[in-house]
């Protein structure tokens, strides 16, 4: 399906979306759901980084640096053979990057270098010449360039050392260059698919109805939960106005679903607002039982001709059980009320745990318990 819309009806328009979008508290499409073809690619390259202070791999325990350097050398006419080089001031890192949607050959993009042997830090050190392939081993940009470090060290003669941040990966702003475009459907194609962040089907009705209700009955179609179809104008300029304003309506989107996420490593618990629970009558206490060993002597009788002072144990046992109430929880009681009622019952936060899952179990927690 083709759409024809006239330049200055398209502007005026695009003003009244945007509009209605800052005054909406629904978010924007662009917050919701990504434009399938418009993605970012990621880079990696293995390269040497040298002028290191010192601090570089050592070569006896990293023979592929050396292996690295021969071959640069080899390929600059310079050629070593009958020894092995002792290489204090190089480093084998490895360089990765994500090369952004639509970009084009000259354009240059942030690199970050990261150390792949045994060097203490890459401080002061520059990047030579290497080649950032993509997924399918073709050469899509060319990094090269002083490297910017964050974290330093310092080590003493005694073996002392301070660390602050870490010393052995940097970045270079703007430090490689694109060599290849990667090729996307954006152009070719005349319709549009976007995909949801969050797959929903109540968000993905709401999407088209938006879509439909500001463009026309039957531009956008849902195909499933998580994907939308969107007719789109085959004129590239006209395309790039309708996505401008596409990506800037206002959805209302669904109520997330019913959960509670519990870390069990750190004890942090999330709750959902959409969880209710049924009625139920809670209560929770802890028993705590210490054993305290005592050890006395016990020697023999005054003049007495025979026993030997032996050493005996005096154990003492004692329970303690804090004293709790039972607290009820009301039909259908939202995520405050629950809040509140452990509040009260002083339940720290491991206790909580204990609670939602005893909850789970006996049926009356409506939402899904995740544990990670």
């Amino acid at each position: 399906m083709r759409m024809r819309l006239n330049s200055m009806g398209l502007i005026c328009f695009t003003l009244v979306c945007l509009l209605q979008a800052e005054l909406a508290t629904a978010d924007r499409i662009k917050d919701l759901a990504t434009i399938q073809g418009v993605r970012s690619n990621q880079l990696i390259g293995y390269g040497l980084v040298v002028g290191l202070d010192g601090s570089g791999d050592q070569t006896t325990q990293t023979p592929f640096t050396v292996q690295s350097v021969k071959n640069m050398l080899a390929k600059l006419g310079v050629v070593v053979q009958g020894v092995d080089p002792q290489l204090k001031n190089v480093a084998a890192v490895m360089v990765h990057a994500e090369l952004p949607p639509f970009a084009r050959p000259g354009q240059t993009i942030d690199i970050t270098v990261s150390s792949l042997g045994n060097a203490k830090s890459l401080r002061g050190g520059a990047l030579l010449m290497t080649e950032m392939r993509g997924a399918d081993g073709q050469v899509y940009a060319m990094a090269q360039g002083n490297l910017t470090v964050s974290g330093f060290g310092a080590e003493g003669a005694d073996g002392s050392s301070i660390a602050v941040n870490v010393s052995n990966s940097g970045r270079i702003p703007n430090g490689a260059t694109v060599e290849r475009e990667v090729g996307n459907p954006f152009a070719d194609d005349n319709s549009l698919v976007i995909s949801l962040n969050t797959p929903d089907f109540t968000t993905a009705t709401r999407m088209v109805a938006s879509i439909n209700e500001n463009f026309g009955g039957g531009v956008a179609a849902a195909i499933d939960g998580a994907t939308i179809e969107i007719a789109a104008p085959a004129d590239l300029g006209e395309k790039v106005a309708f996505i401008s304003v596409l990506e800037n309506l206002a959805v209302d989107p669904a109520s997330a679903p019913a959960r509670v996420i519990v870390n069990s490593r750190s004890g942090t618990v999330v709750i959902g607002s959409q969880v209710r629970v049924s009625p139920a009558a809670v209560a929770h206490g802890n028993l705590s039982v210490s054993v305290t060993e005592n050890y006395q002597a016990s020697q023999p009788a005054p003049f007495a001709r025979r026993g030997d002072t032996v050493v005996t144990p005096d154990s003492q046992v004692t329970v303690e059980e804090e004293d709790v109430r039972m607290f009820y929880l009301d039909p259908g009681i939202t995520l405050r009320e629950l809040v509140d009622a452990v509040n009260k019952v002083g339940a720290a936060p491991g206790d909580l745990v204990a609670i939602l899952e005893a909850l789970e179990q006996a049926g009356a927690l409506r939402a899904e318990l995740i544990v990670i």
